[in-house]
């Protein structure tokens, strides 16, 4: 007999909700959008309708894997972390700066990550710390830290009230909005034209969003910065008095030569197209400018973020409906509770890589730092690695060099459900179980949602037989990391004991035997000392776990609104418009090149779902995207291959020509090239696809953030000769 469960999505940033019917031998029978679902309203993308598939995959490991010589053996868990545990020791016992810790993008999607991240990284206790967010966000904390005091306040566009979105190196209608993300953005679109407002997409292709945008400007890669300087530039013209904000006087001074006229030579926009954009958005009543990775991987990533939202506050934009809004999470964060004491300036550097000096920022280095810090020789090696839900081997950049890296680490210990790229030079394999086998919580997500909302979903099937939670992996790694024998349970308590205290308002806020256990036990303290929470009883109509499972459809907490006094958190508690660290010489990327751009995938997800059948299905989506004019001017036809180069290596890739690219401009998806014969993804393999990041040059990073340049990359193309093959 059939039966249906609710589940959250675990598979993008959307957050939808999901309706999962399962047959009588637990089999997925069908996956739908929940019509009833508070936020995604029965919306639904084919990554959703696949999450049957991806929990099934013949190819997902069932047991731990252990390395004998070049092959792996299945063993029992104990006998695992025994491996674990003799492979880690004696490195954490010598340095523990020799031990570094990758945390890949599925653990955003993970409660159970998401409520123990900080322990495990307390318990390694190694510096050694990195994260795509340096492929990714990180410029948007930073600059978020530079002006708002705090990393997490990022705020989102409020697609349901404004007339005028301005989108900038983002394509939502394929993402669906990451970081700001809204289930159903083709809806958005459409009731933005019903009430008369208008899109404006900056985005050197000509992307899904531009191809229905009122304007598409086709900026150069690269190049956005500049575009926005002379914006900024416009709007300190025309007397704008931005409300608490401080440095408007020297932001004035340090935009005053990027005129319209002189950043168009550099973004390839017309100046009046530049001037009328500052216009509108300051004489539109409600408009938000929202930027994603064309934004924050280039060399002037964190400017970049900047920038962008400096436009929005000198505009009028920020903290006002329609405009730029701050979430307000169910489970809490750092604006939603009183601060300890006087704000701190943010700083960042706190120490540095070994080998090339690399400041930390936000508690991690650069992920392009982690090769050599693998393969140079010296005190203070990194000899062994941990990765969480990662596949560095395709995701870095310089491929090539972390493949050869991970080759040569001592203890390479990775929890991962696949043996992939990255896994298969693995000395120990811990794998998760299926995504329906676990509570699910957005809690990482929530924060940039476009609407305050709770849901909770209980796992949908039964853990497997002889299988091991992820919560009860972390903390068995935690107890391997602090050398301790502690059980799971004991260690638990010890982590609600913890965030208890840490609740300073709420001395009864203890563990006792009517809270729930596990994961649930954190998020329950969590959720009812937030700003929804029944406060421990002082608030009786307030929030708990409890009432959030009684409403598997969630809980709708109201539209955005306002909150800019919560959430300003610097020294001086205003709006730091010009932080010292802004005002850098600026060097525009070289003209007259042929540069690379990413490309999103609305079946995809980095290097996730490639082995998924379903996703997998339709035409080779990892070919190198190019335009009629250069296909002309290099000799290149449409479906052939072409030998593609960069400073850091060199690819041959089938081209599609396409108008889609300007002159000038190549595009190529990112987290393919499943050719590595010795991983177990089938179905990938049959579309390998080619690595892109291979062209990415590790050298080239956002000095601010160190995010990797990954957009704008320079290259040159050849067509594949019988020579050259030779």
């Amino acid at each position: 007999m059939s039966r249906t469960v609710l589940r959250g999505c675990p598979l993008c940033e959307a957050m939808c909700g999901l309706s999962v019917t399962l047959g009588p031998d637990e089999e997925v029978l069908s996956v739908r959008g929940d019509p009833d679902d508070v936020y995604s309203q029965g919306f639904l993308c084919p990554k959703g309708a696949s999450l049957g598939a991806v929990d099934d995959d013949p190819d997902r490991l069932t047991a731990p894997l252990v390395r004998h010589g070049e092959a792996f053996e299945e063993v029992s868990w104990d006998e695992a972390f025994a491996a674990v545990r003799d492979l880690l020791t004696p490195l954490l016992s010598s340095d523990r700066n020799t031990v570094a810790a990758y945390t890949g993008n599925p653990t955003g999607h993970n409660v159970a990550f998401s409520l123990l991240a900080t322990r495990l990284a307390r318990s390694l206790g190694s510096i050694q710390n990195y994260s795509p967010a340096t492929m990714d966000q990180l410029p948007q904390n930073v600059a978020a830290a530079m002006l708002f005091g705090e990393p997490s306040s990022i705020p989102v566009p409020d697609l349901a009230n404004t007339d005028l979105l301005v989108v900038i190196g983002a394509n939502p209608l394929v993402s669906n909005g990451s970081i700001g993300a809204a289930p159903d953005y083709r809806g958005h679109l459409k009731a933005l034209r019903r009430r008369k407002g208008r899109l404006v997409v900056i985005d050197p292709v000509a992307t899904a969003t531009a191809a229905v945008a009122d304007q598409h400007l086709a900026v150069r890669p690269g190049t956005d910065l500049f575009l926005l300087l002379a914006v900024l530039q416009v709007l300190t013209t025309l007397n704008v008095t931005p409300e608490r904000t401080t440095g408007l006087a020297e932001l004035s001074t340090a935009v005053a030569a990027w005129t319209p006229e002189v950043s168009s030579g550099i973004c390839g926009v017309e100046a009046s197209l530049i001037e009328n954009l500052a216009r509108d958005l300051l004489q539109t009543e409600r408009a938000a400018v929202y930027g994603r990775l064309g934004t924050t991987l280039n060399q002037h990533g964190t400017l970049t973020c900047w920038a962008l939202q400096a436009v929005n506050v000198l505009a009028g934009n920020l903290d006002r409906p329609g405009g730029m809004l701050f979430p307000r999470p169910v489970s809490g964060g750092p604006t939603t509770r009183a601060p300890r004491g006087p704000a701190e300036p943010f700083t960042v550097g706190r120490y540095r890589t070994r080998v090339s000096g690399h400041p930390e920022v936000l508690g991690e280095f650069p992920v392009a730092a982690l090769a050599e810090e693998i393969l140079t020789p010296g005190p203070g090696r990194v000899r062994g690695l941990i990765t969480y839900a990662g596949n560095p081997a395709r995701s870095f950049p310089d491929s090539a060099r972390i493949q050869t890296a991970l080759a040569h680490l001592d203890a390479l210990i990775c929890v991962d459900p696949y043996l992939n790229e990255t896994t298969r030079h693995a000395h120990v394999i811990l794998p998760p179980p299926g995504l329906l086998t676990r509570d699910h919580f957005d809690m990482a997500l929530l924060p940039m949602g476009q609407r305050n909302f709770a849901r909770f979903s209980e796992p949908a099937r039964a853990l497997p037989e002889n299988a091991l939670s992820e919560w009860e992996i972390l903390l068995r790694l935690c107890a391997i990391y602090e050398g301790r024998s502690i059980t799971s349970a004991e260690l638990e308590t010890e982590l609600a004991q913890a965030l208890s205290k840490s609740i300073a308002r709420f001395s009864e806020a203890q563990p006792h035997s009517e809270q729930p256990s596990g994961p649930r036990q954190l998020l329950d303290l969590r959720i009812r000392s937030g700003p929804y929470g029944d406060q421990f009883g002082h608030r009786p109509d307030g929030l708990t776990l409890a009432k959030i499972l009684d409403a598997p459809h969630g809980i709708d907490l109201g539209a955005l609104q306002p909150r800019l006094n919560e959430v300003v958190r610097t020294p001086s508690g205003t709006i730091e418009l010009t932080p010292p660290t802004i005002l850098a010489t600026l060097e525009p990327p070289e003209p007259g090149r042929l540069v690379l751009v990413g490309r999103r995938d609305l079946r995809s997800k980095n290097s996730w779902l490639h082995n998924v059948s379903p996703l997998a299905k339709g035409k080779d989506r990892s070919t190198l995207h190019l335009s009629p004019e250069d296909a002309s001017a290099h000799g290149i036809e449409n479906g052939t291959d072409a030998v593609l180069t960069s400073a850091a290596g060199q690819i041959r890739v089938p081209v599609t020509i396409t108008d889609e690219v300007p002159p000038g401009v190549c595009s190529l998806g990112h987290g393919w090239g499943h050719d590595d014969p010795h991983a177990r993804l089938r179905v990938a393999a049959r579309k390998p696809g080619v690595n892109s990041n291979t062209l990415t040059d590790a050298t080239v990073l956002d000095p601010l953030s160190g995010t990797v340049q990954m957009n704008g990359i320079p290259v040159t193309i050849r067509p594949v000769s019988a020579r050259a093959e030779g």
